[in-house]
């Protein structure tokens, strides 16, 4: 095994790295920086569940016709599939100490590997907007009614939100850089200590509701409104959507299971997750029912319920509670991999820092209260809509890295622009990923312009590829990588194995 456990200076153990490759937020972790035990990797993803986006998924399913009990299934379902190419894109973070961006050159190539990494970025400054809005709307549905109901309450056509509930957004905009300057050490500290705050506050939600309402009998009388063939058509684009919640973290989950002390932390600590998840989503679908019993109407939303509700503690503990649920997950889901990606473009000109800034400030031009108008176009444009993008990536490293390299990765190489190198291809790019992800992409396009209005009707099939996007592009665009990587003999030979740490296989 190459000597590559310790990095003085700028190199990395035994060999020189390409300066235009790397910075100290690229370089491979070392053994000290390999902090993350089980228990913190399964507090991320507690506090990574625990958020009102996720809150809203059950309900949303909900408010689309589907049982309560049907909600929750489709929901698990779509985790315990997800959990499968999660641990296993997790396994060369932890085996080489790697982020995604250094991965995805394996198999897009040194500089093909930006065009992955630019769309992962993309789809988390989405993100990162949206939870942003929903913080700001925490802030906003707190105010006093004076405020609310003044002249800049009221919205501006060209903007899409009134003066009031953007200036909200940039309050929770500003405030959550103040933890990104912290660096990966300050989010993991962050997530630790939040998972158990979380879990206190949302208990004591369900048990208010629970109380209140004299238990849990109108959610459990909730039926379906669908028909059985109306029921899956909507089930196949609501398991993909779902899917999609989580495929952004699958995708570069690596930029974590790097900190992780060995394979066995990152996979118990992310076993947890579909019990995670339908747990939550559960209290999010028994509370939003109860408030039919309590308050006459149905409430989906966490932060107009908690408004309601009203008192001087309940604001607070809901402002804190909100914000805090809000930041663990944005922060982590959201910042991360859009830096990371910004700093494998230009590793001269980006630090962890700006990369994270510049995601701040693209997730404003999102315009994300725009994409959270109703929960048809959350789920059925947002979510489904950029898992197109993710699947034939995830599809493409998996095959690449399991398939093709047998888990066997040159350290050296990762960080070399010699036209020697293996990862050099044509020109720093893998032409057989770039043609994979393309087709992996294109046949979902006409469904999803016929879903946002700008074709007005396309072929059956069409449709039924756009429903199940993420599950078409994935496996679509693995097998044809694999199949065309099979049949280019240097691109296919197995490199000697080059962990970093003696037991991270």
């Amino acid at each position: 095994m190459a000597s590559t456990q310790y990095f003085p200076g700028s190199k990395f153990g035994e060999f020189e790295p390409d300066p235009t490759l790397t910075n100290d937020d690229l370089k491979p972790t070392t053994i000290h920086q390999r902090t993350f035990s089980w228990w913190e990797m399964a507090s991320l993803w507690v506090a990574l569940v625990v958020g009102v986006p996720s809150y809203y998924l059950a309900g949303s399913l909900v408010d689309l016709g589907m049982a309560w009990w049907q909600g929750i299934a489709t929901i698990v379902a779509a985790n315990l599939i997800l959990l499968l190419p999660l641990v296993l894109t997790g396994h060369p973070g932890t085996k080489y100490g790697i982020s995604f961006p250094v991965l995805a050159r394996s198999s897009f190539g040194i500089r093909g590997a930006h065009v992955p990494t630019l769309l992962r970025s993309m789809v988390g400054c989405g993100w990162y907007g949206i939870e942003t809005w929903i913080g700001g709307d925490a802030i906003f549905l707190l105010l006093p009614n004076p405020i609310k109901e003044s002249s800049i309450s009221r919205t501006l056509p060209w903007l899409g939100t009134s003066p009031l509930e953007f200036a909200c957004f940039l309050v929770f905009w500003v405030a959550q850089l103040a933890i990104v300057w912290k660096g990966i050490e300050g989010i993991k500290e962050l997530e630790k200590y939040s998972a158990p705050i979380l879990i206190i506050l949302t208990s004591s939600l369900l048990i208010w509701a629970y109380v209140k309402a004299g238990g849990l009998g109108h959610m459990l009388s909730l039926t379906s409104r669908l028909s059985l063939s109306e029921f899956w058509s909507l089930f196949f684009p609501s398991l993909t959507a779902n899917i999609s919640f989580w495929a952004t973290l699958a995708l570069n989950i690596p930029d974590f299971t790097r900190y992780a002390k060995s394979q066995k932390d990152q996979i118990i600590g992310r076993a947890g997750l579909p019990i995670f998840m339908g747990a939550f989503t559960f209290v999010g679908l028994a509370v939003t029912s109860s408030t039919k019993v309590i308050f006459g109407k149905l409430i989906s939303n966490p932060i107009q319920l908690l408004g309601q509700i009203g008192g001087l503690a309940t604001r607070i503990l809901a402002i804190v509670g909100i914000s805090l649920a809000t930041i663990t997950t944005n922060i982590a889901a959201n910042v991360v991999a859009p830096a990371n990606a910004l700093v494998n473009l230009s590793p001269s000109n980006f630090t962890f820092w700006r990369g994270a800034l510049l995601t701040a400030l693209l997730g404003i031009a999102f315009q994300p209260w725009r994409l959270l108008k109703s929960s048809e176009s959350f789920v059925n444009t947002w979510l489904i809509g950029y898992s197109a993008l993710l699947g034939p990536i995830g599809g493409i490293v998996l095959a690449d890295y399991y398939l093709v390299r047998r888990m066997n990765l040159s350290i050296k190489d990762l960080y070399s622009l010699s036209p020697s190198g293996a990862y050099y291809y044509t020109g720093g790019y893998n032409l057989a990923a770039m043609a994979a992800l393309v087709i992996g992409i294109f046949p979902v396009i006409p469904g999803f312009l016929q879903n946002v209005g700008i074709l007005s009707s396309v072929s059956d099939a069409f449709v039924v590829i756009y429903k199940n996007a993420w599950f078409f592009s994935f496996f679509s665009a693995g097998v044809l990588y694999w199949v065309m990587s099979s049949l280019m003999v240097k691109q296919s030979k197995i490199l000697p194995s080059d962990p970093l740490l003696p037991n991270a296989d």
